[in-house]
Parts: structure tokens; sequence; C-alpha cells
């Protein structure tokens, strides 16, 4: 089994991509640091005033092509660790190309419409994290997406607001979101990735708008309005993923997010799952506690079973190998750096 796992050590996502399908509960109930035990117990997640990611959770994947382009989605405001649904479906359930989140609350009341992950036709999304001065920004947001993107927004979060952004940027590039033959073969790698871009630059362009007389009046201590966001996305086609690391910051970490990739994904014992890889081009062994971690301020792609990092080479972005970042910033929102590692556990 050739695989691909991407995941995150903040309020809790995880991607698998392989190229044989895979039991939703082999990956999301059975490991250790499964998403379910990172709902429940999330020692991850470093925010201790709120040791349970209980406002809801989802899971998103791809079926049959016979079926249709669409991921199938199912998302609960039940804690994720108490539903027997999930349970019952998973252990049945398999698939190359899975989405899994587990939401603790920044933006958004607690309801099935603000559970992740968010689609459109063949498009599925996610985001943990979050846009910085929200409320200063989410109405020049709102009205810079077309109309259909405008309407398509169920829920009230500033993720999905993110998402409706992302399939206006695809739109505005020359690639419908709702042409068929795109949903069927899929838009490429390349085409998300800088859809992806498009929404990171306008989300930080807004946010760059916002009035000084705001950014004062909303500060504490005397201090200017804190409009930093944490913007790790991940976005699937049915055939290509591309994931970000990200924080409009030049000083700050943003949350972490491992990778790891190999032939086989198997239980060790005790819920102890492993990566394994037994080709002899392989150049690279990796476990569970040992994920590669993407550096900040970057891309991750998942194309045809190879990954692919790319730089997000902007006015947040440092080209010196050695510039140590502060982790201060994602760990007062709860979240895990991963500063100063190679390597997360």
């Amino acid at each position: 089994m050739n695989a691909q796992k991407v995941t995150t050590n903040t309020a809790g996502y995880q991607v698998y991509k392989g190229k044989d399908e895979i039991l939703l509960s082999k990956l999301i109930l059975e490991p250790q640091h499964s998403i379910l035990t990172q709902s429940y117990d999330s020692r991850l997640r470093l925010d201790h005033r709120r040791p349970h990611n209980g406002d809801g959770f989802g899971i998103g994947y791809y079926t049959q092509p016979s079926l249709g382009p669409s991921p199938c989605i199912f998302t609960s405001t039940i804690p994720a660790w108490n539903c027997m649904n999930l349970t019952r479906l998973s252990s049945k359930t398999a698939s190359a190309l899975v989405f899994a989140h587990v939401r603790a609350t920044t933006e958004g009341s607690l309801s099935d419409s603000n559970c992740h992950p968010f689609h459109h036709a063949s498009l599925m999304w996610m985001h943990n994290g979050n846009i910085g001065g929200w409320k200063y920004v989410k109405r020049a947001l709102a009205m810079g997406v077309g109309e259909r993107w405008f309407r398509g927004v169920g829920g009230s979060t500033d993720s999905e607001w993110a998402f409706a952004v992302f399939l206006d940027a695809l739109e505005k590039a020359g690639y419908d979101p709702d042409d068929e033959e795109l949903n069927e073969r899929g838009f490429g790698h390349a085409v998300l990735r800088k859809a992806l871009l498009s929404t990171i630059q306008r989300i930080n362009q807004l946010i760059a708008d916002i009035p000084a007389d705001k950014r004062r009046e909303e500060g504490e201590g005397g201090e200017e309005l804190d409009t930093r966001s944490l913007l790790n996305f991940a976005v699937a086609d049915g055939h290509s993923v591309v994931c970000t690391r990200y924080v409009s910051s030049k000083t700050d970490e943003a949350a972490s997010l491992y990778w790891s990739s190999g032939t086989s994904w198997k239980d060790g014992g005790n819920g102890n799952y492993k990566m394994e890889r037994r080709d002899k081009g392989a150049d690279i062994v990796l476990v569970a506690k040992d994920w590669v971690i993407v550096p900040t301020n970057s891309t991750l792609t998942i194309h045809k079973q190879t990954v692919m990092i790319h730089p997000i080479e902007d006015d947040y972005y440092n080209r010196s190998p050695s510039y140590v970042r502060s982790s201060g910033f994602a760990v007062s929102k709860g979240l895990d750096a991963g500063a100063g590692k190679e390597n997360g556990g």
C-alpha cells in the first residue's frame, strides 16, 4: 500500500492519500494518536484551558468514480469520542483520500454547518487557525467574492469564508469550480496551489486595509489590534492535495504541520501504527512519532504519490535556514508551533 499521511498537531486535522484504499478506522480511531484521541485527550494541543476538542468533528472521503467526483462528508456536533455512528461507519468504509477534522471553536457557533471539512462539487477544504482581525475583514471579504460563493456559505466560520475566497480565486483564474470536466479529471495540483496562494494574499490585503483607528480602538494595553493569522489550509480535488503551513508574521512560527510517506500503514501492536517503506529506492522510514515537519510559510503538495514542498515567498517569508521564529503566538492560541524541530513527536 503506497501512501502519504499528512497530520498536524493543531485543533486536529489529518489527510490521507494512498494508492490503495484504507479503512477509515485504521486512520481515525485505532492509532494511539488518532484524530479521535486528539479530540478527547489532545496532548499535542497546548491550551490547557480547553483540554478537549469537543466542538464537533467531520470526516470527508472520496468514493468510487462511478458514484461521482464529489466527496462524502460526515459531520457531527457530538464529540468524536462519544459518537457511535462514527465507530460504525469507519469500520466499514474505505477510501484512498481522506480528510478528518476535530474542532475547537475560534469563530462561529456550535453547529453541523460549522464543522469541517467543507466542500463544493469535487473540492474539499479544511482549516486550522484563525483569520486575524476577523470582525473587521469579514464584510469586505464577503462582498469581494462572487454571488455563487457568497450564497454557498452555510455557516459562520472564518474557515468557510476562506473557502469561498478560494473558490472565487479559482473562478477568477479561469477554472470554474462547477465545470463538470474539471471536477471529473481534477483541477491539477499547480492550479490548486496558485489559488491557495491567491487566497492567502487576498486575506492579507484585507487585513492590511483595516483602518488605523480601528486597530487602536480594539487593541489591548495600549497596543494595536492583533491582526496575525494562522492559515493552515488543506484542499483536495479527488486527485491531488495541497496544504499550507502559514502565519502572517515575520517573527512567529506557524501552527505545526507534519507529513510522512511509505508503502504501508501498519499496527505494530497496541495501536502503535507505523508508516513503513519497503522499496529499495526508499530514502526514509518514518514511524508515527517522528513525522517530517513542513517549514513555516510553505505549501505541501501530494500528487501521484509524490510529495512536494514549495516556499510561500511573500512579505512574511525568510530565506535563512537558520532563522529562529517565536512559538509564543501559536502557543497562545493553544497550538503547537513545532519550533526549532526537524521532526515532530
